[in-house]
């Protein structure tokens, strides 16, 4: 039943045939007189004037005149001096309207009354349309006072001189405000769709940069940790192969299981990016129970870490976003630890994931000595800045420098459980 109301609104809203072939002709006008607007304006002129030369040859002025007597040559005159100044209406309607004053007096004093004293009105039109309403104001002022002179002269022709041409004057400035509001109108809601249209594009263009700065987030972490761990197993092997072979094809055998999972990763975030998205790749991003793998693939690449929890894990697990944060900020720490931190025999990490009722406190501390290159504690460096961003996507903060009372260096995670009021 609802299908079926719904088709008959649309064919009702729909426009019939007849009102499409009006509408585009209407179109195809108003653009011919965008192109060509003197062509348009001649064509409307010169129907007038033949509209006046006409009613002044056949005689037609004399049925409705005062005075049938009129000369003629003042007659003509007047015919041509109502019609021609058309040309202009548009672009100095109230100039057209001045210049036919002195010829509406002449006609209503010689009681010639003709008809082309009507023309006046497409002036009145074109004012109502184009200019101030003041204007429209002063130019009913123009148009009625002669009629009232003509009335005094002609007494008993007061229904049929003065009136006809108020109603005139008064239909030509409501088509004209009518249509000036509908154009104003138009104008506005062309001018809405295409801030609409800019707002729209300039929308697409920042969630395009901030897709651009996760995706360049996620390759960084990606790329940068499983790169740094193979190097240390790299290393840890060539050292080892020569007094401990069995060391070494350990080595080798992390490094292989090492890249293919960096390479699972690769193509499961630029699957994402290149498929359909039914098609996509929707393994879960990593998380807090992901953090153990971490941890055993570091130890792999030759630095102990060792993991601690404090507090309880709330009853609702913290959302997929803040675990990857998490995640994500252990795994930067301890890759620049792997990068940065000068060899020694006793180089370690340690993880601490602390639970308290509204945050999760994540701190990662290592006892080397930072390397000349590490990032400086202001956060310049990439891993910090990219660390920082992702703290902050949830009301977080990230400390990073030396440990208060130890050497080394530290990492400080604070992340709200929930997001915050603002």
């Amino acid at each position: 039943m609802g299908r079926v109301t719904d088709d008959k609104t649309n064919r009702s809203a729909a426009p019939s045939p007849l009102t499409g072939h009006i509408q585009r002709l209407l179109q195809r006008i108003r653009a011919f007189d965008r192109r060509r607007p003197l062509v348009w304006n001649g064509m409307l002129t010169a129907f007038w004037v033949g509209f006046a030369v006409l009613d002044f040859t056949s005689g037609g002025w004399r049925t409705v005149a005062d005075n049938p007597r009129a000369p003629e040559p003042v007659v003509f005159m007047m015919s041509v001096a109502f019609s021609a100044p058309l040309l202009w209406r548009r672009s100095h309607p109230s100039a057209v309207l001045g210049f036919m004053v002195p010829f509406a007096l002449i006609n209503v004093w010689t009681g010639a009354v003709v008809q082309a004293a009507y023309l006046q009105d497409i002036a009145v039109f074109n004012i109502a349309l184009r200019l101030p309403m003041r204007a429209l104001a002063w130019s009913g002022a123009l148009v009625l006072v002669p009629l009232l002179i003509g009335s005094g002269r002609f007494p008993g022709n007061w229904d049929q001189l003065f009136v006809p041409h108020l109603w005139a004057f008064a239909f030509a400035c409501l088509l004209g405000i009518l249509v000036r509001t509908r154009k104003e109108y138009t104008e506005a809601l062309v001018d809405r769709a295409d801030r609409l249209e800019l707002e729209r594009d300039q929308q697409a263009q920042l969630a395009a940069a901030a897709e651009r700065t996760r995706i360049a987030r996620e390759m960084h972490d990606i790329i940068g940790h499983n790169l740094s761990v193979i190097t240390g197993l790299a290393d840890g092997g060539a050292y080892a192969a020569a007094r401990s072979p069995e060391r070494a094809v350990q080595a080798l055998d992390a490094i292989g299981t090492t890249s293919r999972q960096a390479l699972a990763e690769l193509r499961r975030l630029l699957g994402v990016l290149r498929d359909h998205p039914d098609r996509a790749d929707r393994t879960p991003q990593p998380g807090l129970d992901d953090m153990d793998a971490l941890l055993a693939g570091v130890r792999r690449a030759g630095l102990p870490v060792r993991l601690r929890q404090h507090g309880t894990p709330p009853t609702v697990a913290p959302t997929a976003g803040r675990q990857l944060t998490v995640y994500r900020v252990v795994q930067e720490a301890l890759t620049n630890t792997l990068k940065h931190a000068a060899t020694a025999p006793a180089l370690a990490a340690e993880v601490t994931l602390t639970y308290r009722p509204t945050e999760l406190e994540a701190v990662i501390t290592d006892n080397g000595t930072p390397h000349p290159d590490a990032a400086p504690a202001d956060g310049a460096g990439q891993g910090i800045t990219g660390m920082r961003e992702r703290a902050s996507l949830y009301d977080g903060a990230l400390e990073a420098g030396p440990p208060p009372t130890a050497p080394g260096w530290q990492v400080r995670l604070r992340l709200p459980l929930e997001d915050s009021p603002s």
